[in-house]
């Protein structure tokens, strides 16, 4: 079975192929495509909304079931911030490298004052499966829990991944190899969880 993963980030293709691969189910990026599709306006204020508008439009569009996800981090002290907005809050930068920065620092910048015990956050993704007609074949969500550290810490991830420290592990997320990521993640939960829509 072939998905579209309608993502042009290799970092969330790699992470879905390394759950879903050994099913038999071969996920393919947009970079796969022979031709390019206009990206569907994001304008939902959840991330359960962001991913349906996505799948059900690159589905319409390509003729392929396809999985969406919307993902970002929802800071407690920031009420929720920078949540649907999580990869262009800072606003600024005009590759992948240049906005994590800017988002990272953004981020510190406004938890300065934020003493360590009221950092709490999580990262959230909400995936949607869309058949060519508009069906919704099936939508999961994950969570992944953590505080705001003070300074990025890690390599590995991308986005805000150096600043979330798990809970119940002593590293940030960026630090943890993939196969730690994709057992705890919240990427890794919301696409385990939306495997049952395939089985079904």
């Amino acid at each position: 079975m072939n998905l579209l993963f309608a993502t042009s980030n290799q970092h969330k293709l790699d992470e879905a192929r390394e759950i879903l691969g050994p099913l038999g189910i071969e996920v393919v990026g947009l970079d796969s495509l022979s031709n390019t599709f206009e990206e569907p306006v994001e304008n939902a204020d959840t991330f359960e909304g962001n991913a349906r508008l996505k799948a059900i439009g690159y589905a319409q569009a390509t003729g392929k079931r396809c999985m969406a996800d919307d993902s970002g981090l929802v800071v407690d002290a920031l009420n929720g911030e920078p949540g649907v907005r999580s990869a262009r809050f800072a606003g600024v930068g005009n590759t992948r490298l240049e906005r994590d920065a800017a988002n990272n620092a953004l981020l510190l910048e406004r938890l300065q004052t934020v003493p360590r015990d009221r950092r709490s956050a999580r990262f959230v993704c909400a995936i949607c499966v869309a058949d060519p007609d508009g069906t919704i074949v099936g939508e999961s969500k994950g969570t992944f829990e953590g505080i705001i550290g003070s300074e990025p810490v890690g390599t590995n991830g991308f986005g805000y991944d150096p600043l979330l420290f798990v809970s119940g592990v002593n590293k940030s997320s960026a630090q943890m190899t993939s196969e730690e990521k994709n057992s705890k993640s919240h990427r890794g939960e919301a696409v385990r969880k939306i495997i049952k829509c395939f089985q079904q």
